[in-house]
């Protein structure tokens, strides 16, 4: 299912308290992104007890029970999970990556609010999730019929809304700092091919992953933690920006002169995530327009070439990151600054081709 409108987290709880009170909802999203985290909470919040049931793991008869002969008739007893006198939060968690008998053993629970005689207490809530097909993930089609009786609901992972849950959840520093300066490297697509990927939940597993290992971690055990949680990319970065509060390096002392570009081969992270750092340094503070430039705008743009030459003498390929245009092939620095570019260091041109 396509989104046509998206909520954040912090938007999600709200919602849930106006449709989930009187109406089933399904939560759609991403791996990772909260979603089943942020139903227990709400949940919690009205003091409902949540119960989790996984449609990987149902079959029919878990849901609308086994059959008891009573005065010479069967009577089908729903599960004891189900079957409370108490109001409650059922959750029907990965509810689209059960079987179409599953899904169809749901529908007079989700609508009716039954299984056979059974029927939920009142003030009880049914809310599902699952993941998008889109998203790689073990996800299948939603009958007409059991789309039909749902309230969608499709959620986005939010940088805003996560940092201010992490800095209240012992989140390790250096990720909430590194996620402050990078916001976009919270969550990434999910690949078609079997390797991590950047979610909330692979950011949280890190962290718990640092925390485990204290102040003794080492590099080499740091790359192995960030590469077995997050993007190559992202690893990468984040590797990166721990050299960077570890060490004497910083890009500030880099622009100043104080300190040069890492030049060691087991600094490569480190320069590229100087020279991401870099690249954003410029964005920010060369003028779109060369005209009417002042005395510190020329001064910028001269030390920022002589950066990328003394860049590029270490390593073309990361030099040419710094000048690189966007993932939409859109130009990122502005175009007077490309041009001097190609015009005093052509060999950086010829890479980008």
């Amino acid at each position: 299912m396509q989104a046509a409108v998206t909520v954040t987290p912090a938007r999600l709880p709200d919602l849930l308290l106006g449709l989930a009170t009187v109406r089933p909802v399904f939560v759609w999203g991403a791996p990772g992104i909260g979603k089943s985290s942020l139903v227990r909470n709400f949940a919690e919040s009205l003091g409902l007890e949540c119960v989790s049931l996984l449609g990987t793991q149902l079959a029919p008869e878990d849901l609308i029970g086994v059959p008891q002969i009573r005065d010479g008739r069967s009577v089908f007893c729903p599960p004891e999970a189900i079957a409370r006198d108490e109001p409650y939060c059922l959750f029907l968690d990965e509810l689209n990556a059960a079987t179409p008998d599953v899904q169809k053993a749901f529908y007079s629970l989700i609508l009716d609010r039954r299984i056979g005689t059974y029927e939920l207490p009142k003030g009880s809530i049914v809310v599902g999730a699952g993941n998008r097909a889109t998203d790689n993930a073990l996800a299948r089609p939603i009958a007409s019929a059991l789309v039909n009786r749902l309230t969608h609901v499709h959620l986005e992972a939010s940088p805003k809304d996560w940092l201010t849950w992490a800095g209240n959840n012992g989140i390790h520093p250096w990720i909430t700092d590194h996620l402050t300066d990078r916001p976009d490297h919270l969550w990434s697509t999910p690949p078609k091919t079997e390797e991590p990927f950047s979610t909330p939940r692979s950011w949280h597993m890190l962290s718990d992953a640092l925390h485990s290992f204290g102040r003794d971690l080492d590099e080499e055990t740091l790359r192995v933690l960030a590469h077995g949680t997050l993007t190559p990319a992202h690893a990468q970065a984040f590797c990166g920006y721990v050299k960077v509060v570890r060490s004497r390096y910083g890009i500030e002392a880099i622009i100043k002169g104080d300190a040069r570009w890492p030049n060691r081969p087991e600094d490569r992270d480190l320069l590229y995530y100087l020279a991401d750092s870099f690249r954003g340094r410029l964005v920010k503070e060369l003028p779109v327009s060369k005209e009417h430039m002042s005395a510190n705008g020329r001064q910028t743009a001269y030390r920022a070439k002589s950066l990328l030459v003394q860049l590029a003498e270490i390593s073309v390929e990361v030099a040419q990151t710094v000048i690189a245009s966007d993932a939409d092939g859109n130009p990122v620095l502005p175009s007077w600054f490309l041009v001097e570019a190609a015009r005093d260091m052509p060999r950086l041109v010829e890479a980008r081709r």
